[in-house]
């Protein structure tokens, strides 16, 4: 399906993932700028391979943030990062932040995830 969307057209893919990316890039430098949380797991490196065969990064990612504007889902037994905002590499630059908007909802585990675009 990204293969599909022409490269004229902004993609932006937003998805509980289910996989952590880690806290470093680790290898990933091209897809993971280094700002995640936690340790990776199998469905992490599955998904920064994906990012990497379709030319996107994780947006998450990409910007600095305290703990509690990187976990994006807390439940009384975890807090963890395992949803994400990917778009291409070529659109980096349109993003100049990235982040959890934290609550105290518990109605949800998860918590919403923003990005702002430059205009």
């Amino acid at each position: 399906m990204v293969h599909g969307i022409p490269h004229t057209e902004k993609l932006f893919i937003g998805e509980d993932f289910k996989g952590l990316i880690g806290a470093t890039s680790g290898g990933y430098d091209d897809v993971h700028d280094g700002f995640g949380f936690g340790d990776r797991n199998g469905e992490g490196t599955s998904l920064l391979d994906f990012a990497r065969a379709f030319d996107l990064v994780i947006a998450n990612s990409s910007f600095p943030k305290q703990r509690e504007y990187l976990v994006t889902f807390r439940s009384s037994m975890t807090e963890t990062q395992i949803d994400y905002l990917l778009c291409r590499k070529s659109d980096r630059g349109l993003c100049t932040n990235c982040k959890v908007i934290p609550s105290e909802n518990r109605s949800t585990l998860h918590r919403l995830l923003v990005i702002t675009l430059r205009s």
